[in-house]
């Protein structure tokens, strides 16, 4: 039986992941580095901005040692312009409140990121306590501590984890915990190559964690 339900935000909450790298893409151009959204998507969702930014100066963008607060202004600003909720959340998250299971986000992004991007749609105050960032944390996916903390806070022993990107189904993976793939934008090969169960459907979701 689920004890916990563990969310990604971006890409699972709400759907900023498009929004995100956009503006990565139009970012990067300046740099010298021609992407594609889709390229862009397959590169670069689920890693910290540590990370990508060697991956972006691994594929040869001249970036500036503050290209960090660059990005990170530039996408703030493109979020605060509006992001939806992922359709069915809300469906998800009253049946879990029904059936009495907690559960959490644990993300790679900021507290301030997600504050701007839940705080739109209702759900800041729903996740607003119970909020495992790699930036407080100073470790993110796909390592799994992320993943353990949140465990550990809750007591949980049969924890899911909700994914969108191959970093967190692989931490998922790590920290032997079961991982729902959700793949809206993609057929999920890629997080289904780390273990996770993949689905289309949000809504389908209560369905997959057997409630």
């Amino acid at each position: 039986m689920v004890d916990l339900v563990i969310f990604d935000c971006d890409g699972v909450l709400v759907d900023s992941e498009v929004v995100s790298n956009q503006v990565m893409v139009d970012n990067l151009a300046r740099y010298g580095v021609q992407m594609t959204l889709k390229d862009c998507m397959s590169q670069f969702v689920g890693t910290t901005m540590m990370g990508g930014m060697q991956m972006a100066r691994d594929m040869g963008a001249d970036l500036p040692d503050n290209w960090i607060d660059e990005i990170y202004a530039e996408t703030y600003a493109a979020l605060k312009g509006g992001v939806p909720v992922v359709r069915g959340i809300p469906g998800v998250l009253a049946h879990l409140d029904t059936r009495g299971i907690p559960y959490c986000v644990a993300s790679n992004g900021s507290r301030e990121k997600m504050r701007i991007t839940l705080g739109q749609n209702g759900l800041w105050e729903r996740f607003e306590t119970v909020m495992f960032s790699a930036h407080e944390f100073g470790v993110g996916k796909p390592e799994p501590d992320l993943f353990l903390a949140a465990a550990q806070h809750f007591g949980a022993k049969s924890p899911a984890v909700i994914e969108d990107s191959p970093s967190g189904t692989l931490a998922a993976q790590r920290a032997s915990m079961r991982c729902f793939g959700y793949a809206e934008h993609d057929d999920g090969a890629r997080l289904a190559a780390h273990g996770a169960q993949v689905f289309h459907d949000m809504a389908d979701l209560p369905a997959l964690l057997e409630l």
